[in-house]
């Protein structure tokens, strides 16, 4: 997805690219990691807890975890179209059992995690190379384009919402395989980010182009909704990401091209209950990490973690690339790590302790006579596996349309 925030023109830019087997791993605490990391100085930005940067002074950041490249789907199409496949979004269901994906392709794929991870015996470091016709269960072709997908809550994985580049928001029974739910409240412009209500699941919120965070109800009628508020009130910036708590409550988080995070009482969408003002260009992602934090993602490179309580900045995170485009945005809550991709074509890992990346993926690319590389890709949608505190699994996507599957495993304590 490619952002230009000074016109509020919004571009996903995604193309294609041949695939290639070949993968190189890189920590940022190796000697010799080609990659180097330099913490930019911030320019106008809040007071960030004397805490957090004691404690970045006390300890250097350290990768506690080692991963490894357990699956890497993609399409045997050879003469697919560039960008006709790229990934958009990765979402797990709330068992933890399946994942979706959505994108320019058109189609909702629903995949078996578990299918896809090699046992422990059979975990000699050699990935399994798949294909998507045969690795996901089944897929469902859509109207448009999906720049988003949510599970929806306590329907036992049966039902998946999505929001698309034609500005509507429709529901899936994922059994019959058919659509039960379409509405069309934003005019026709794209919807960037759509979610469900923990505490009420007929409750749902979408983000779109037209500078509105919607609040429906899937038993109204099209037509009817319950509540709509535009968070910049005076530029009508897009907004790109809608979350509520997942914890439950009313509380709702609403990432705008503005640069800022409003939250808002779902009971109550009149004025945001905070505004949360650090991010140097448009805020693409928001992700509650528990009921009083919240991390934020930008097209200004950074991710930063904030006290959305008492309206403070916790800590920033640099390292990955990312000025233009959407390039996901996921929480590990039980062990406090955060994982985004990045336009240079490689999937980071965050320690909350820490400003820096402690594990970096790197996918490299090959040029064919049908195919030059005349641009690089970029890793455009993340997902952790929310499991126990010892082992985890993350699944990035691509704009070259691959998934790559990673498990990790948390090193014994020396």
């Amino acid at each position: 997805m490619n952002l230009k925030v000074e016109s509020i023109s919004y571009e996903w830019e995604m193309r294609n690219f041949e695939f290639s087997s070949h993968f190189r791993l890189q920590n940022p605490q190796q000697p010799g990691s080609l990659i180097q990391y330099t913490r930019r100085g911030r320019e106008n930005e809040e007071e960030e807890q004397p805490r957090a940067a004691v404690d970045d002074q006390r300890e250097k950041p350290r990768c506690e975890w080692d991963f490894n490249l357990s699956a890497v789907i993609s399409s045997s199409a050879a003469g697919c179209a560039l960008g006709s496949d790229a990934i958009g979004v990765v979402e797990f269901d709330h068992s933890n059992t399946f994942f979706a994906t959505g994108g320019i392709a058109r189609k909702i794929r629903i995949y078996n995690a578990q299918k896809l991870l090699l046992p422990r015996e059979k975990a000699d470091g050699n990935a399994a190379f798949l294909d998507h016709a045969a690795a996901c269960e089944y897929y469902m072709c859509t109207p448009a384009k999906l720049s988003s997908l949510k599970w929806k809550p306590g329907s036992g994985s049966g039902v998946i919402g999505s929001g698309d580049y034609d500005g509507v928001v429709m529901e899936y029974d994922l059994e019959k395989r058919v659509p039960v739910f379409e509405r069309d409240e934003h005019g026709g412009r794209r919807v960037w980010s759509m979610d469900y209500s923990n505490w009420n699941p007929t409750l749902g919120g979408s983000g779109s182009d037209d500078g509105t965070m919607q609040i429906w109800d899937t038993r109204c009628d099209v037509g009817k909704t319950m509540a709509s508020v535009k968070p910049d009130r005076y530029g009508c910036s897009p907004v790109c990401s809608v979350e509520f708590n997942p914890f439950g409550g009313h509380l709702v988080a609403v990432g705008c091209a503005d640069r800022k995070i409003y939250g808002y009482d779902a009971r109550r969408m009149v004025d945001p209950v905070f505004i949360l003002d650090g991010h140097r260009k448009a805020v693409t992602y928001t992700r509650f990490l528990d009921q009083q934090r919240i991390v934020s993602s930008s097209i200004d490179g950074c991710l930063k973690m904030w006290d959305a309580e008492n309206q403070h900045l916790i800590r920033t995170y640099e390292g990955h690339v990312n000025s233009r485009r959407f390039v996901g945005l996921s929480v590990w809550r039980t062990a406090g790590l955060f994982s985004c991709g990045s336009e240079n074509n490689h999937v980071y890992v965050y320690d909350m302790r820490w400003g820096e990346p402690i594990w970096v993926g790197e996918f490299e690319q090959a040029a064919t006579a049908a195919q030059p590389l005349c641009e690089p890709g970029f890793v455009s949608g993340v997902c952790w596996r929310e499991t126990g505190g010892e082992r985890c699994t993350l699944v990035a996507g691509g704009s070259d349309g691959v998934l790559r599957v990673f498990e990790g495993e948390r090193r014994p304590c020396s």
